[in-house]
């Protein structure tokens, strides 16, 4: 979600990494606030929070894996590409 959001500065790779990230968060209000401001515009600019366009891609892989299914064909990873007129 925080790379759907355009947010990667946030992910951790482990826990001692998620504490320092929320301690500096705490205690360095500036950067904390820098990052509430690039949510609040990514809101409006990414696909995240777009429900209908998120709506219309599960649909799609809904569609693919049941395809699949019919075809007789093993599980697989789906991989939904979004077409220019969406």
């Amino acid at each position: 979600m925080l790379s759907a959001i355009d947010l990667p500065e946030l992910i951790t790779k482990d826990e001692a990494s998620y504490e320092a990230l929320a301690l500096e968060l705490a205690t360095k209000p500036e950067k904390l606030q820098r990052i509430r401001a690039q949510l609040a515009a990514n809101r409006t600019t990414t696909p995240l929070f777009d429900s209908a366009r998120s709506t219309r891609n599960v649909e799609r892989a809904y569609e693919a894996a049941y395809a699949r299914y019919l075809a007789g064909e093993a599980p697989a990873d789906i991989t939904i590409r979004e077409d220019a007129d969406q």
